[in-house]
């Protein structure tokens, strides 16, 4: 994905962009680059490059990720072909974790609770109460 403002930018707290914006998204990135898929298979490629993103945005490390879907050689394959195209997007949800961990800092937590009340907050955006919504197709 393309940014009109950089991942410095979101870390400082210049820019509005949110975790729920970044997968609005990359929603709209998978579904462009897969113009003929239906919404089945938008929905699980999008989980699945949502989930690498978040794995390489938080320090994993990629053949762990791998590793996971061994029992899928197809899936393998796919990731290690995308992997190099989500640079950008890898980029970008680190700063916006950051800045998430970084406004409870400043509000007055300790960094561990911050980490904590992150992850918590990430994990409810995912979980499934806020479920993927395809965009409407181009016309």
């Amino acid at each position: 994905m393309e940014w009109e403002f950089s991942a410095v930018q979101v870390v400082r707290g210049e820019t509005g962009y949110a975790l729920e914006d970044f997968r609005r998204d990359l929603v709209q990135e998978v579904r462009l680059n897969m113009p003929d898929a239906g919404d089945e298979e938008h929905t699980a490629t999008y989980n699945l490059v949502y989930d690498l993103t978040h794995w390489l945005a938080t320090g994993k490390d990629f053949d762990a990720f791998l590793a996971t879907c061994a029992y899928d050689p197809p899936t393998c394959e796919f990731l290690v072909d995308v992997r190099p195209t989500l640079s950008p997007n890898v980029e970008m949800l680190g700063a916006i974790l950051q800045r998430m961990i970084m406004e409870r800092v400043e509000a007055g937590l300790s960094l561990e609770n911050a980490l904590v009340q992150v992850d918590a907050e990430h994990r409810r955006i995912v979980s499934g109460t806020r479920p993927f919504v395809a965009p409407p197709p181009a016309p």
